[in-house]
């Protein structure tokens, strides 16, 4: 059955939506008059597309054409997501201030010029692409209209191309800017999350290093693991590819799986809000993961100001005019509109960050403006071959991570990919500001594609990536660091990505099923690193009683965080309450105390090393303190556990609408490579938050063979029936399998539709 199409509301519950309305069309005349006419309504593009849904609710979206296919996937998101997808487009429009007044209109000005950025170049789009971004709006606005009683009384239909591209045009990226200007301004703190790196990067207050374990709840590790075996290392003679990324619960993964016969058959992730954030999936043919690095990509410089002319700077021997550029945005004002305007100072180099001391500060960042991620998506996800795969690689729109590939005729290949500027000084960070007075003083092109760290089916037949520096993604051909330039990552191989290596640096032999059970290790690897010495030191302090017999609980520990094992939450406490006495009492912390390389010289007897790259760290640099933080321990679990001896999934849980149960998974900084991270409930459990969440393997025999698993469901919403019915299945590390072909989608089939209809059944 489907919906009855309303006429939109005048007035909503405030009275605005009239007034919203008159200034979208008279405001917001500048974004919506260069908005492309579509090519066809929202209804003829309805019947071009079937929706069917299949087991936890996987839309799998069969279209005739590119822009029906867009069409369903926005429409499906809208669906799942509500009013989540319909902000993200109001954001990159620079409405917000429109929608929900003043307080919010703060990104409105930032995001107009994005917003203008795709305007200007959305001709230079591929017909393909522009066609899967019209759909997606189209998508959205059909669901709208569709679904009045569904939707917040702000929305409003009328979202265009323009609007989803602008989501995907690249900002010069403010954080290292940010942290510069404090230090400038003699007011050093540690970088906010909002300034930290971006879609996975290390937390900022914990630098990446392995010692980092934080008091309370834990601190999302926005990262990822992603794992290639080539052919020689499969029990079917396929490649086989792992991707596993760890963001917060709230990240907004969504699994689809759109086909258009004969011309787009794709499977993975669309985050929530457009159809080209994809970090992992695959075709018949071949598949790709991401994960996050962390490449320097921007300088700041210091221009010098012209003395006898205001607003210029003095470069390659001519006095240069500043650009400025004035923003208006409009916001909702009680019972009409009014309008704030910021003004941007602009350079050939990039925007001005600071004017002060007769210096001109200027972000020069790679990437600044790009605007054809989402061309480049389509490319790869149309792909037919490694070679037609790569080349879409090299329109290099996507100016960060890791990519680890593999494919039907048994490729596998992993590459460090950045936009990375060819420095020609040393780099001055989000620390100094390096002095230019003339072009040559300053970045002008880009490291080539080919010189970037990469693999292509080495020996050992596997590739792997943690977030690591590149140059250990094969034990069998590691890269020489001297050999690329000092700007490039220095050498890191944390214990998580230490914890892979011991699972597939070997010669076995895997079935797909194989490596997801290696996936779901539930090792703790600083266990295996640290115990014997924490061991020796509490046994020579004569430990009695609670101590001792506590004590002989971790001798017996298989060093594990599986659900039933005992052990983990006594180890975990102390290692925390180790780390705090460390910064505390031996390095006299201040303001937080020493961080990376600094205080893992502290902890461990031997820090790590890149000539012991797979031993080190190793033992304990203050046994002292470790057997002093043994006791407090002891005291610490009885207290907020009722034992020591408590099972982990006792106290680590999986929590999603009426789904309770133990789960087993640590922080990467632990050295799990099932990653988790948790928040303390009221009951004193620890719940997660974080960590794994999207998993899926793929075996690439004609066609694929795939499993995946989404920990919080297809749907936000506690009342949809995909809110939690993977929760338990994620928990006990388990995955569905993937239903990619017809056949398979036939047999799991629960639900087809039309947008526009009631979901039905099959």
């Amino acid at each position: 059955m489907k919906h009855p199409v309303h006429p939109r509301r005048d007035a909503g519950p405030r009275g605005q939506s009239c007034v919203i309305r008159r200034a979208l069309g008279a405001g917001l005349a500048v974004l919506l008059s260069a908005a492309p006419l579509a090519a066809q309504t929202g209804e003829e593009l309805a019947r071009q597309v079937e929706i069917r849904r299949t087991k936890h609710g996987v839309p799998h979206i069969l279209a005739e054409n590119i822009r029906a296919a867009g069409f369903g996937l926005g429409y499906v998101q809208v669906e799942d997501y509500g009013e989540r997808v319909i902000r993200a487009l109001i954001n990159a429009r620079g409405t917000r201030g429109l929608a929900f007044g003043p307080d919010s209109m703060g990104p409105d000005f930032l995001n107009r010029l994005a917003h203008a950025r795709a305007v200007e170049t959305y001709h230079l789009l591929s017909q393909d692409t522009r066609d899967m971004l019209e759909g997606f709006a189209e998508g959205v606005n059909y669901y709208i209209r569709m679904n009045p009683d569904r939707v917040p009384e702000w929305a409003e239909p009328n979202f265009t191309g323009h609007d989803v591209a602008a989501r995907d045009v690249a900002g010069p990226g403010f954080g290292g800017a940010s942290r510069f200007l404090r230090r400038l301004r003699g007011a050093a703190q540690p970088a906010t999350s909002a300034e930290g790196a971006g879609e996975e990067g290390a937390s900022p207050s914990c630098g990446g290093w392995s010692y980092c374990v934080w008091e309370g709840d834990d601190e999302i590790e926005e990262g990822s693991n992603a794992w290639a075996f080539a052919p020689s290392r499969t029990r079917s003679g396929k490649a086989i590819l792992l991707r596993n990324p760890h963001l917060d619960w709230t990240a907004g993964y969504y699994e689809a799986h759109i086909t258009v016969p004969g011309e787009l058959n794709f499977y993975g992730d669309f985050r929530i809000g457009g159809p080209f954030t994809i970090i992992g999936g695959f075709n018949e043919y071949l598949g790709w993961a991401t994960t996050n690095n962390d490449p320097d990509t921007d300088e700041i410089y210091a221009l010098d100001v012209d003395p006898a002319r205001p607003d210029h700077y003095l470069f390659d021997g001519a006095s240069i005019p500043l650009r400025r550029e004035v923003v208006t945005a409009e916001f909702r004002n009680g019972p009409g509109i009014g309008t704030a305007t910021r003004e941007f100072w602009m350079t050939p180099l990039g925007p001005v960050i600071h004017r002060d001391g007769g210096k001109i500060y200027v972000l020069r960042a790679a990437g600044a403006g790009e605007y054809r991620v989402g061309e480049q998506f389509m490319r790869m996800m149309k792909a037919r071959n490694f070679a037609e795969w790569k080349e879409a690689m090299r329109l290099r729109a996507r100016t960060t991570s890791n990519f680890t590939y593999a494919d039907r005729d048994g490729n596998i290949y992993y590459v460090w990919n950045a936009a990375l500027p060819a420095f020609p000084h040393p780099t001055g960070g989000d620390t100094a500001a390096v002095p230019a007075r003339r072009s040559s003083e300053v970045w002008t092109r880009l490291v080539p594609f080919d010189s970037l760290p990469q693999f292509l089916n080495p020996r050992g037949g596997y590739v792997h990536n943690e977030n690591d520096a590149p140059y250990y993604t094969n034990m069998y051909e590691p890269l020489d660091p001297a050999k690329f330039p000092p700007y490039f990552p220095k050498p890191q191989l944390r214990l998580r990505s230490q914890h892979a290596i011991e699972l597939i640096h070997n010669r076995r032999k895997l079935s797909l099923e194989d490596v997801i059970e290696l996936k779901h290790s539930m090792k703790m690897l600083l266990a295996d690193r640290v115990k014997p010495d924490l061991i020796a030191a509490v046994k020579a302090t004569g430990p009695t009683g609670e101590v001792a017999s506590a004590l002989e609980l971790l001798e017996r520990w298989d060093n594990t965080v599986a659900a039933e094992s005992r052990g983990g939450v006594l180890f975990e406490a102390w290692w925390r309450r180790y780390v705090a006495l460390v910064r505390e009492r031996v390095a006299g912390a201040d303001q937080g105390g020493p961080t990376g390389e600094a205080l893992e010289a502290l902890l461990y007897r031997e820090p790590w090393t890149p000539e012991r790259p797979l031993e080190t760290p190793r033992g304990l640099a203050q046994l002292d303190l470790a057997a002093e933080a043994f006791a407090h321990a002891v005291e610490e679990t009885r207290s907020r556990y009722g034992s020591w001896d408590v099972a982990w999934g006792d106290v680590h849980r999986v929590r999603r609408g009426d789904v309770d149960v133990p789960v087993g998974g640590c922080s990467g900084a632990l050295g799990c490579f099932r990653v988790l991270n948790f928040r303390e409930a009221e009951d004193g459990k620890r719940v997660v938050t974080g960590g794994d969440g999207w998993v899926l393997a793929v075996e690439f025999t004609n066609p694929p063979r795939a499993y995946s698993v989404l920990g919080y469901g297809q749907s936000p919403d506690p009342e949809s029936p995909y809110h939690a019915d993977q929760a338990e299945m994620f928990a006990a590390g388990r995955m569905k399998r993937v239903a990619f072909t017809e056949a398979e989608i036939r047999e799991q089939l629960v639900a087809r539709y039309r947008p526009g209809e009631e979901r039905g059944r099959n």
